[in-house]
């Protein structure tokens, strides 16, 4: 192992399913995901003996409900690290404004700057590649440019996955084809730790190689991503219903990172 050198010794996580890890099953983590942010903590946790993470996410939220539920508790722990990808759920729902949802944005991003914490925001993915989001590419393009003008606004670091094109490849998402698979968390720690100018050792393509596809298979997956995924998330758009009712976050406070056994 490198020895880490950074300034942080206590991060905390806001956000939705992106940030709690939802796609990378792992048994032994709390709530039975790893994720992106399970991967960064893990890595500043290297040579950091004081080091404390917690992760406050939830799957379904909006962003108002994220500004709700995550920023007070947030603080509450005194981080002086603090990742938040919100706004996502919003921005993909049918006729919500990139505009409004990125002024909720600001008004998270000035309450958490309060301590002075460093603050990573997240730009969207380029879903040019998806045939299931293609179709707001520029909704999320507009939301992107207004996340940029806040984090010069508030000295935040971007973590851009715009430009993480290795991501812009179904082989790096999970069968519902709204998460990121574990390679695909794998690639975001990656990108996270990256912004954060910290040395690691996770390496391209880790921890497995991206799996081939033939064309027929893509259209048998296509069947039954729309059977398995589509319709029930439909049907909880119709119920008002989240996937994440019922959820509490999975690392309420800021504890040891321990790696899953």
């Amino acid at each position: 192992m490198v020895t880490q050198q950074h300034p942080w010794s206590r991060y905390v996580a806001l956000g939705d399913s992106f940030t709690e890890g939802i796609g990378d099953p792992e048994p032994g983590a709390p709530g039975g995901h790893r994720g992106w942010a399970d991967r960064v903590a893990e890595e500043l946790a290297q040579g950091t003996e004081d080091f404390a993470y917690a992760n406050l996410a939830v799957r379904g939220k909006l962003i108002q409900q994220i500004i709700d539920e995550q920023i007070e508790p947030a603080l509450a722990l005194r981080p002086d690290l603090i990742t938040i990808s919100a706004g996502g759920n919003d921005v993909i729902r049918p006729r919500t404004d990139p505009d409004e949802i990125a002024a909720r944005f600001e008004y998270a991003i000035e309450r958490l700057s309060r301590d002075h914490a460093t603050i990573v925001i997240f730009t969207g993915v380029d879903v040019g590649f998806s045939p299931v989001f293609r179709g707001i590419r520029g909704k999320v393009a507009i939301y992107n440019e207004n996340l940029r003008t806040i984090a010069a606004r508030y000295d935040c670091i971007v973590a851009d996955q715009w430009a993480l094109t290795a991501i812009q490849d179904q082989r790096m998402w999970a069968p519902d084809r709204l998460h990121l698979n574990s390679l695909g968390h794998h690639t975001v720690a990656r990108m996270v730790i990256d912004a954060l100018n910290v040395e690691h050792e996770l390496e391209p393509l880790r921890p497995e190689p991206l799996p081939s596809s033939t064309w027929r298979q893509a259209r048998v997956d296509d069947l039954s991503w729309a059977r398995e995924y589509l319709v029930p998330w439909v049907v909880r758009r119709i119920r008002h219903q989240s996937s994440g009712d019922l959820i509490s976050a999975k690392r309420p406070d800021a504890a040891p990172y321990a790696s899953p056994e």
